[in-house]
C-alpha cells in the first residue's frame, strides 16, 4: 500500500518484527524533515541480459542491513550525525520516468541519494535528477563490465548501456569520468576501443592487484576534478567470491575490502550521489551478496559524513 506521507509514486519499506525495514533501520524520511543523505529503493529491472532477480535487491539489501551499527570503526566518522540519514522507501511500480521523477523530488529534502537498485537501467533517470541540480557530472563507474555498448540485444534498453547515451545528452562529462574494477570476457573485440573512444579510462581489476588500492585512488582522485561527482556501484564489481548473487558475475573481481578502502579514499571529493545495484537475491548464496552491498551502502553513509557541507 502506498503512503500517504510518501510521494505518490514511493511505498514505505515492509515491516519486520513489527518495525520499518527500512535501510540499517534508520527513520523513515518523512519523520525527519530535510537530511544529509536519503536512501531510495529502485525495484526496476527492465534490461536484464542474463539472470533475472535485481528487482528484489532493495527487499534484500535493506534485510542484510540490519545487521549494521550506528558507530564507524573509522576515527572520527559518524556515518549519522551531523548529516542525518533516512529511508525514503521504493519507488512503487517504477519505470524511467518515475524513478527520475522520484529521485528528484527526494534530492528535494536530502543533500545526496544513495540509490539500491535494481538493474543498470535505473542509472540514466537517476542521472538526469541529478543533472538537473548539479548540471555536468563527474562518474566513477565500479563494474565488471564497461556498460557503453551502443546497442546490446538490438536495442539501447538493457543494463549495458546506460552510460553512452548518458555521455551524449551531456548528463556526465566524459574528461572526467573512469571506470574501476572492469575485467573478464567481451562480446567482441571494438568494444575496448570504442569505450576509449568516448574518453572513459579504467582502472582495471588488475590494474589494482598489480599496483594496489592507494594508485588506483591517486588516479581517480586526478581524473575527476572539481566537478560533482556520481558513483555507480554494479556488485559484480566484486568476485563471485564476495558477490555471486549478481545478473552477470566475472572472476578475477575485487575483494569487499578493496572496495571499501577504495570508496574511503574518495572522502573529501564533491560526490552528490551514488547507486547500489544489481543484487539478484536469487543467485545470493548465505546473503553474502546482499551483505557486501548493504556495507557499501555503509560506507557511502560514512563517506558522504565526511564532505564538508
Amino acid at each position: 500500500m502506498v503512503s500517504q506521507h510518501h510521494p505518490e509514486w514511493t511505498a514505505d519499506p515492509s515491516e519486520v518484527d513489527g518495525a520499518a525495514a527500512t535501510f540499517a533501520r534508520l527513520p523513515r524520511l518523512p519523520e525527519v524533515g530535510r537530511v544529509g543523505t536519503a536512501v531510495l529503493g529502485v525495484p526496476l529491472e527492465s534490461g536484464a541480459s542474463r539472470r533475472p532477480g535485481a528487482r528484489f535487491g532493495p527487499a534484500a539489501v535493506r534485510a542484510a542491513s540490519r545487521l549494521l551499527r550506528a558507530d564507524d570503526p573509522q576515527p572520527g566518522v559518524q556515518p549519522w550525525p551531523p548529516q542525518p540519514a533516512a529511508d525514503a522507501g521504493d519507488i512503487a511500480a517504477p519505470d524511467a520516468e518515475r524513478v527520475s521523477a522520484a529521485a528528484g523530488q527526494v534530492l528535494d529534502r536530502a543533500e545526496r541519494l544513495i540509490a539500491i537498485g535494481g538493474d543498470h537501467t535505473i542509472v540514466s533517470p537517476l542521472l538526469r535528477a541529478m543533472h538537473q541540480r548539479h548540471g555536468p557530472l563527474a562518474l566513477i563507474h565500479f563494474d565488471a563490465h564497461l556498460d557503453t555498448w551502443d546497442t546490446a540485444m538490438a536495442t539501447r534498453h538493457t543494463h549495458g548501456v546506460p552510460f553512452r547515451p548518458a555521455i551524449e545528452a551531456g548528463l556526465l562529462d566524459r574528461y572526467c569520468s573512469a571506470h574501476v574494477g572492469s575485467r573478464g570476457s567481451r562480446y567482441d573485440t571494438p568494444e575496448l576501443s570504442e569505450d576509449r573512444e568516448l574518453g572513459y579510462p579504467t582502472v582495471s581489476a588488475e590494474d589494482i592487484a598489480r599496483d594496489g588500492v592507494d594508485r588506483a585512488i591517486d588516479r581517480l582522485r586526478e581524473r575527476v576534478g572539481a566537478l560533482p561527482i556520481y558513483l555507480s556501484i554494479d556488485i559484480d564489481v566484486l568476485d563471485p567470491a564476495h558477490a555471486p548473487g549478481t545478473a552477470s558475475p566475472e572472476p578475477g573481481g575485487l575483494t569487499t575490502r578493496e572496495l571499501q578502502l577504495l570508496l574511503r579514499g574518495l572522502g573529501d571529493l564533491p560526490i552528490v550521489g551514488a547507486d547500489i545495484i544489481e543484487v539478484s537475491p536469487a543467485h545470493d548464496h548465505a546473503g553474502l551478496t546482499a551483505l557486501a552491498a548493504a556495507n557499501t551502502g555503509y560506507e557511502l553513509l560514512a563517506l558522504f559524513a565526511r564532505i564538508p557541507r
